[in-house]
């Protein structure tokens, strides 16, 4: 990590997304921070336009910063949707100085947002992990999980429900909830077991007055 001045009100340390920008002391709303700085890059010169990483800062069309240089302590501060820094670009200067727009306090995280294109390009593909990102994403999983436990409890109340619905139905036609037959054709009699049709199994057959006729 680069050495930092100890009069400066910030060092590196380690963040959510690797290293980041933190304040050492407390810092006031619409204080400068830092400066991003680093070599300027012509994109009318082949060799400055072929030049690609992801510290480039954009100042107008034909000029941009190349902040990938060690030195260049703000290369360092992280992008956040709800920041409490800014970019404070000056096209005729060619500078960009990091200012507060909230009062920040010994311990936070400076961070800054990076704009639409930077966005798009590097940090959407990976998904954003600022804190109020973070933040959405648990509140979606928690919602998601008691939508979840919901509908597992209304077919849980469904599925009691029809079974309630199918024991009064077998109730009222003489079944009880197993199955089994209760009355009719399916009570035994003294003459013994019944067929699948009713009858006992001791009249089937031929009466015994005819037996004899037919001898």
């Amino acid at each position: 990590m680069p050495a930092i001045p100890s009069n400066k009100p910030y060092r590196v340390g380690r963040s959510r997304t690797g290293l980041g920008l933190f304040a050492t002391k407390p810092i006031k709303k619409g204080a400068r921070i830092v400066r991003y700085f680093g070599p300027l890059l012509d994109s009318k010169k082949e060799k400055d336009d072929a030049v690609e990483n992801k510290y480039l800062f954009e100042l107008t069309n034909r000029w941009t910063i190349d902040g990938s240089v060690r030195k260049n302590i703000a290369r360092y501060i992280n992008h956040a949707c709800r920041p409490n820094a800014e970019s404070d670009v000056k096209p005729r200067k060619r500078k960009v100085v990091i200012r507060a727009i909230k009062n920040i306090e010994p311990g936070d995280e400076i961070n800054y947002d990076y704009g639409t294109d930077y966005f798009k390009a590097y940090i959407k593909p990976i998904g954003c992990k600022c804190a109020a990102c973070e933040k959405k994403r648990k509140k979606q999983r928690a919602e998601a999980r008691a939508e979840k436990a919901r509908l597992k409890a209304k077919a849980e109340r469904k599925a009691l429900k029809e079974a309630a619905k199918e024991a009064a139905k077998k109730k009222r036609n003489g079944k009880p909830a197993d199955g089994k037959l209760m009355n009719g054709h399916g009570a035994r009699s003294a003459a013994g077991k019944l067929t699948k049709s009713g009858i006992p199994v001791k009249a089937r057959g031929k009466p015994r007055g005819e037996s004899r006729a037919s001898a």
